[in-house]
């Protein structure tokens, strides 16, 4: 395997960075660098939406997807090439639900009617997507699904519950696994149902997480009438389009180049730490801590670029992608942990509202953020499918268990 990039790879990246500095520049970055990113909310900061709109007349705003729908024909190299030096400049993204979950279902398998209708408010950021996947009392074994769809004429009358669903209350569509059929296995009698948010019978409660953010929400859905026009697919065949999506979800969870943003920006936060004129870099044991998660982080890229290099041959994604959910979150998770030990009592005021109101984040402007991360991320092993989910996978389909 060649790490090297090839020189039309250095001219591309080259071009990337000049497009992101002139319309990401580094003064907007520094200025959203302490905002919190957790809280789902309605709308969009108005640089946000000029970036993505640069995206969109640029024709860059959904590189993966087909040329016809918006797609660049870019090679693996050059898609990695984007990814990579988005994260660095941590860059706004189009919502994940819509561009990297969604919308390879619709393009694989959608209708000309469904394409024509979804894809381009997707690719412009008009229509905002949550995922009705997991339900209560299922935990992991997404095919233990309740949720019925009973067909009625040319529509289905759909009851059940969903929760932990990401952005509920801010969402437009949901896309959602329901339960048409109940002979043969729990895989079969699934299908896949685009859903209306303002439809009578949909109501949506939230869910908040540590430290009070409001990201997650249940959803219950009694009598909730779906046009039969909004399935996607066959029925009965969406445990088929599930698995799809969820090798988009499990492999950009990963966020090798997200965690390298935030170990280096730690280690500049070390430096400037400390009593007495030293600063926490100076402790042998902190350094001990960041060289080690370093070297795993080095290994996780290492594994990332052996994918790439796969793909770049021809082939898929496969049980890999449940490789890099796994190492990626454990990762993210051990980093953001350490991150707080860096601020040690500044992490203390948050979530305390009426300090950071009143007087901003105590210690360290960045302190807010690091420890929204630090909470958020505790569920990161669990969402898109838990890590012990993803070890069966891998004694299934790598190991042969």
């Amino acid at each position: 395997m060649d790490l090297k990039l090839r020189e039309e790879d250095l001219a591309f990246q080259r071009e990337v960075r000049e497009f992101i500095d002139r319309h990401w520049p580094e003064e907007v970055r520094k200025a959203r660098r302490n905002v919190g990113r957790f809280e789902e909310t309605k709308g969009e900061a108005p640089e946000v939406r000029r970036f993505i709109d640069a995206l969109n007349e640029r024709g860059w705003a959904v590189p993966n997807w087909p040329a016809e729908w918006g797609g660049t024909d870019w090679t693996p190299t050059e898609k990695y090439i984007w990814d990579k030096e988005t994260a660095r400049a941590e860059c706004p993204q189009l919502s994940a639900f819509g561009a990297r979950m969604l919308a390879p279902v619709l393009y694989t398998w959608g209708t000309a009617q469904q394409k024509e209708r979804f894809l381009p408010l997707i690719r412009e950021q008009k229509m905002i997507w949550c995922q009705g996947y997991s339900e209560p009392g299922a935990g992991s074994d997404l095919a233990a699904l309740a949720t019925r769809a009973v067909r009625d004429g040319d529509e289905f009358v759909v009851n059940g519950t969903k929760i932990w669903t990401t952005g509920a209350h801010v969402a437009d569509w949901m896309f959602c696994l329901v339960r048409t059929g109940t002979e043969g296995k729990k895989q079969e009698g699934i299908s896949f149902l685009l859903i209306d948010m303002t439809t009578p019978g949909i109501t949506v409660n939230p869910i908040h997480l540590l430290g009070g953010i409001h990201s997650v929400n249940e959803v219950e859905l009694a009598d909730v009438r779906v046009p039969v026009a909004n399935l996607v697919g066959e029925e009965n065949k969406g445990w088929t389009y599930a698995k799809g999506l969820l090798t988009h979800e499990r492999t950009g969870i990963a966020g090798v180049a997200r965690s390298e943003v935030m170990l280096a920006r730690m280690k500049d936060i070390a430096r400037e730490t400390g009593v007495d004129g030293g600063s926490l870099w100076d402790d042998a044991e902190f350094r001990r801590k960041v060289h080690a998660l370093e070297i795993d982080l080095e290994a996780l890229a290492m594994t990332e670029l052996r994918v790439l290099s796969q793909v770049e041959q021809g082939g898929a994604p496969g049980p890999e992608s449940s490789i890099l959910k796994i190492r990626g979150t454990e990762l993210s998770q051990a980093l953001q942990t350490l991150q707080i030990d860096v601020f040690g009592y500044y992490g203390l005021a948050y979530p305390d509202q009426t300090l950071i109101d009143n007087e901003g984040p105590v210690g360290h402007p960045y302190g807010l953020t690091a420890m929204q991360a630090m909470l958020y991320g505790r569920a990161s092993t669990i969402f898109g499918g838990s890590n012990e989910i993803q070890k069966n996978i891998i004694s299934k389909a790598v190991l042969g268990l």
